[in-house]
């Protein structure tokens, strides 16, 4: 009889136990559930808040190109003479300075006929100590490689008559022409954060780097690497409107109208029009669908209340905004073991491209999932609807990014009162947030039919460029020569 009874009562208590731990873990995907719903109604973009977006891109453009410091965006002016044509003959060279790598081309023209004939290419990590150094140590270093880059090429590629190579140069940061020296300023951004004397002429520092390495080629063009994605995009098609970057930053340039330039006092070099370089990362709006996430990545950056509209479509931050859900997750509701895996903690430890594979696992189970949050954020052994919760989160945060990207560039096509007109327009992408994202791609294009529906969408075309800067820098120095 007793022993019935010490039966009995254990059986109750392990049930008592079993409930508490069925409630515990209803409550736990109940928050984790209610977080993911909380982040989807923060980051929602009907039409109605997409052309909001897009209405006040149009009215930055507008301010910044009235006067210094009246927009968010920057709106630099540049000053080139011309635009490449397709005519161009002759050997030119091409060397991009980015984030993470320096990119040189060697492109042999052929004119309207050939274009391009042949194309020797390479990549260069930048060492860290570089991008905390001096202009003058980074200007060596680039002159000894590009010294390199030449001795390697094809004997054929030599010039016959001894000119000196010439070669365009761009800058994946902000490129400021200094009317009154008629010099070019690197404004470092981007990690980098280089010492040198304010206003110092960065095309005549590389040419003194190359003649001191007795490398014999000559800095003829210097600009913006989406200006020379847009120079790039020009050879391509007439019908140019307008060259985006969507990779780790972000960036737009595209034409505008001489007289639509109140700012502008310098010289008129092209007829009639001038390059826009935006610096579209600065943009700011009231209509941004803002998270608490949002906040706290700004709130960490460098520059607080900078860069906002970089830090909520840019490939340098999507993982982390999906990294600092899943961690409020894992505090708020243990969903991922009792203890927070430390790796989750760690800022940027998470890669928008480790996003995307999650984002696009096709795998019944999601097992690209599973592999990537042990692997990244060191989540182990989680189930299948843990892994379709991450899913989600990825799903939300690139779909956000994307259609603010659409509604940024219909922005320009506004202002340009390209908005549903019969004329073709054609905005092309560089970087690899685009070429490499898939359902950020899609998401983009959707967003764009979803505003322009019924204003003869068709003439507008979004379409991929790659390699766009640096061509582009090789074109320029074509053009330009």
């Amino acid at each position: 009889m007793r022993k019935r009874v010490i039966v009995a009562v254990a059986a109750a208590a392990g049930l008592a136990v079993a409930l508490v731990w069925s409630r515990r873990s209803a409550w736990r995907w109940d928050r984790a559930e209610r977080i993911v719903q909380e982040l989807r109604e923060g980051c929602q973009t009907p039409v109605t808040r997409l052309w909001e977006v897009a209405d006040a891109m149009a009215s930055e453009m507008r301010a910044g190109l009235s006067s210094e410091g009246g927009s968010s965006l920057r709106m630099l002016v540049t000053p080139i003479k011309s635009l490449p044509t397709g005519n161009e003959e002759g050997l030119f060279y091409g060397l991009e300075i980015g984030r993470m790598a320096i990119r040189m081309l060697c492109v042999q023209l052929g004119g309207r006929d050939a274009c391009v004939i042949k194309k020797g290419s390479a990549e260069i990590p930048v060492p860290s100590n570089l991008m905390v150094g001096t202009s003058e140590d980074l200007y060596d270093f680039i002159a000894a490689e590009l010294s390199k880059f030449i001795s390697a090429e094809d004997l054929s590629y030599n010039i016959q008559d001894g000119r000196l190579k010439e070669i365009g140069v761009t800058f994946s940061f902000p490129v400021i022409q200094n009317l009154a020296s008629n010099g070019t300023i690197i404004e470092w951004t981007n990690g980098f954060s280089i010492k040198e004397t304010e206003g110092k002429d960065a095309a005549a520092e590389i040419n003194k780097a190359l003649e001191k390495h007795g490398v014999d080629m000559h800095v003829s063009l210097l600009v913006n690497d989406t200006v020379g994605t847009f120079a790039a995009a020009r050879y391509c098609s007439n019908d140019i409107v307008a060259a985006v970057t969507l990779g780790m930053g972000t960036n737009a340039a595209y034409m505008e109208p001489l007289h639509d330039i109140p700012k502008w006092q310098g010289p008129h070099l092209m007829q009639g029009v001038m390059i826009i370089n935006m610096e579209w990362g600065n943009f700011q709006s009231s209509h941004f669908p803002i998270t608490e996430f949002d906040v706290q990545i700004d709130a960490e950056s460098p520059k607080p209340g900078g860069k906002i509209f970089e830090k909520l479509i840019s490939g340098m931050y999507l993982g982390d905004i999906v990294r600092r859900v899943l961690l409020k997750m894992a505090e708020e509701t243990a969903l991922f073991g009792d203890s927070v895996p430390l790796k989750l903690r760690l800022p940027f430890v998470l890669r928008t491209p480790d996003v995307a594979s999650m984002h696009q696992d096709l795998s019944q189970d999601l097992s690209i999932v599973g592999e990537k949050l042990e692997e990244c954020l060191g989540i182990r052994n989680t189930t299948l609807r843990m892994r379709e919760l991450v899913v989600e989160v990825c799903d939300i945060v690139a779909k956000r990014g994307a259609r603010l990207a659409g509604a940024a560039i219909v922005g320009i096509l506004k202002k340009l009162e390209r908005d549903g007109t019969d004329k073709k327009s054609v905005v092309m992408v560089e970087g690899g947030l685009y070429e490499h994202y898939r359902l950020f791609r899609a998401y983009l294009h959707d967003g764009v039919k979803m505003m322009l529906h019924g204003r003869n969408l068709d003439n507008v075309i979004i379409e991929h460029l790659g390699d766009g800067s640096v061509i582009g820098a090789a074109l320029l120095a074509a053009s330009n020569s």
